[in-house]
């Protein structure tokens, strides 16, 4: 147990070091920061004293009723049914071996608690996990309303993310969801930014304008690989029903339905060109979307710490430890699956100063450069 426990004191400060928080660490490998705190108030993290009961139970189950109780689980008459069918029914035939929990605990001893039977556990199967490393190598995609005039009618927000820079790619409001318009709109954000061919993941809910055949079939011609959540799970898709959390939360979201489609659509302009580059993002260091898409995030890092450096120098008792790093994640994961998966994206970070030749593409560039996709490949790797 003392091995055991200082390897896991070793990667405890491993993850600390490079900036994971002690209570998110300690939550990912299952311990409270009291066990650990403790751990390290004794060498070596100290021994396991538990001893474990020492005198079995007097009212304990005898090996022969322990039998019983396997026996009658496994009898045709219950060998489909779970412990709270099965003694209710031995009840009703004036019949008492042992409790439910008892049950419980010896059939799952012996491994007989499920699948019991012909019956089946319900099968989930989770979307793909997805790592975005840089712009324009994950878009997330929904279709939102927007009360128009009519009571009962509504507009259709289409709007297009891209999952590691949070920048509004396409965005149109049309007066009909179906899988036409989709289609259209895929082409039209396919083009505009100048994407590469196979190299785009379009992750979307099971809705039918995303699953039509239109779509697919104009997604596969462009080289853009699908992805889907779950039915009737949001989680899947959280950063596109972040963003229709924040623009219907937004001071200037109108309080009275729209009058026209080219009102909504005015208002959805106004929104994106300040979301785009006005709104500094929090879950990207605070600074805009297009500033992290074109890469120009950096500088923008660059100069903070400097701000930061600089004043601590002019008085250095104001702080006590280091200044603010400013940064932002190297990668964003999409539906991560494994608990290493999202303590490695919570690990790599994007920082550091502007290397001589500066890393923001021209304005007439429609994709960031990509040199910093390599460091994020060291990061994953090690």
């Amino acid at each position: 147990m003392t091995g055991e426990r200082i390897e896991t004191l070793a990667l405890l400060d491993e993850a600390v070091g490079a900036g994971c928080r002690l209570g998110v660490a300690c939550r990912e490998l299952g311990l409270s920061i009291r066990t650990v705190e403790r751990w390290r108030r004794v060498p070596n993290g100290g021994e396991d004293q538990r001893r474990g009961p020492k005198a079995k139970p007097s009212h304990a189950l005898t090996e022969a009723e322990r039998a019983e109780v396997v026996r009658v689980a496994n009898e045709p008459e219950y060998r489909s049914c779970g412990p709270k069918q099965i003694v209710p029914r031995l009840a009703d035939l004036g019949i008492y071996i042992a409790s439910e929990s008892s049950f419980y605990r010896i059939l799952r001893q012996d491994n007989l608690i499920v699948p019991r039977g012909a019956c089946r556990p319900r099968t989930v199967i989770r979307p793909e996990e997805i790592i975005a490393k840089g712009p324009n190598e994950l878009w997330s995609w929904d279709i939102t309303y927007l009360p128009a005039a009519v009571k009962g009618t509504f507009y259709y927000l289409y709007l297009f993310v891209d999952v590691w820079s949070r920048r509004i790619m396409k965005a149109e409001v049309r007066a009909t969801e179906c899988a036409d318009a989709a289609s259209e709109l895929i082409r039209a954000a396919y083009a505009e930014h100048g994407v590469e061919p196979d190299t785009l993941r379009l992750h979307s809910d099971n809705g039918s304008p995303m699953k039509g055949g239109t779509t697919l079939a104009t997604m596969q011609a462009l080289g853009i690989v699908p992805s889907f959540s779950r039915p009737s799970v949001s989680d899947d898709n959280p950063y596109s029903e972040a963003l229709f959390r924040t623009i219907k939360y937004a001071p200037a979201y109108p309080r009275k339905p729209f009058e026209s489609l080219e009102a909504a659509w005015a208002w959805v302009e106004r929104f994106v060109a300040w979301y785009n580059h006005e709104h500094l993002h929090s879950a990207i260091g605070f600074v805009t979307p297009d500033q992290r898409h074109r890469g120009a995030d950096l500088a923008v890092f660059a100069n903070r710490r400097a701000v930061y450096e600089a004043a601590q120098q002019r008085n250095p008792a104001r702080w006590s430890g280091r200044t603010r790093e400013w940064d932002a994640p190297a990668v964003v994961p999409l539906n991560p699956r494994e608990p290493e998966t999202r303590a490695r994206a919570s690990a790599s970070r994007r920082l550091g100063a502007m290397p001589a030749t500066s890393m923001a593409p021209t304005e007439g560039s429609r994709c960031a450069p990509t040199s910093h996709r390599r460091q994020v490949d060291e990061v994953l790797a090690s």
